[in-house]
């Protein structure tokens, strides 16, 4: 009676363990890679678009002393922290608004007045880290996904969607704020690059509080009025960095700091 028992319990589990393998051998793996795929060719495809959107109406700045200097910042930040630096797509247009926002297929686009407005390279790496946040952790396409929809990105992609509604896409990342978890977890990573960074994070938190204020700041500061709350959250970035140690780094030169703020107030 036992053996028979054992041969039938052996005989189940390996009817289980057949039916099993034939179920896995059925799925379509390079169907699912292929998906993937798609999905990256059209976050790269939107990035695309939606950056000759821009680049078609606002003037990008081509000043090297700029653009190698901004780009030394997200450098340093991204290399310390494991990112691939040369991924992501940095543009800087001369606009007095104070502000950054990230766009699909790596791209982050830096406003001149922002730089003109932070007090020194660390208040402008703070906004750095953050948006470098919302590529990382895919913040973007959430965003785009739930306030677009996947059906019209698609679309877009595809070129199925014109100018007005590629238009509004973009004006939707520049001008309104990702929900409150996605920007806190924004702010706090930020501050964890900028530590591995070796940059102070305490200027980001001053920058926040310095915008809620609106004290000395121009009218058009997007950057904050889209990211509400900013009192609160210096006061959670100071929290969060406090007592944690790193080795001070300067990314820049006092002299090349003041040279490309002179150079983006021009």
């Amino acid at each position: 009676m036992m053996v028979k028992k054992t041969l039938f319990q052996g005989l189940v589990l390996g009817g289980c363990f057949l039916g099993a393998w034939l179920a896995f051998s059925q799925v379509d793996f390079m169907k699912l890679f292929n998906a993937e795929r798609a999905g990256d060719r059209t976050e790269y495809k939107l990035g695309k678009i939606f950056w000759e959107s821009i680049e078609r109406q606002e003037e990008v700045v081509t000043n090297d002393s700029v653009n190698d200097g901004v780009r030394k910042i997200l450098d340093r930040i991204a290399e310390e922290n494991g990112v691939e630096k040369d991924s992501i797509k940095l543009h800087i247009v001369s606009k007095d608004e104070v502000n950054a926002f990230a766009m699909p297929g790596n791209h982050m686009v830096v406003y001149t007045g922002l730089i003109t407005e932070s007090k020194n390279e660390a208040e402008l790496a703070g906004v750095i880290g953050h948006e470098l946040a919302h590529l990382e952790k895919n913040h973007v396409m959430k965003k785009l996904a739930k306030e677009v929809g996947l059906a019209l990105l698609l679309q877009m992609a595809t070129g199925g969607q014109g100018s007005e509604m590629v238009g509004e896409s973009v004006r939707m990342l520049s001008s309104s704020a990702y929900d409150r978890k996605l920007e806190r977890e924004a702010d706090m990573s930020s501050v964890d690059y900028l530590l591995k960074a070796g940059i102070d994070p305490r200027p980001f938190a001053d920058f926040l509080y310095r915008m809620a204020q609106g004290a000395d700041v121009p009218s058009a500061v997007y950057w904050v009025s889209t990211h509400p709350e900013s009192a609160e959250r210096a006061k959670a970035v100071l929290r969060y960095a406090s007592g944690k140690k790193f080795t001070k780094k300067e990314v820049l030169q006092p002299s090349e700091w003041k040279a490309i703020q002179k150079i983006s107030a021009e």
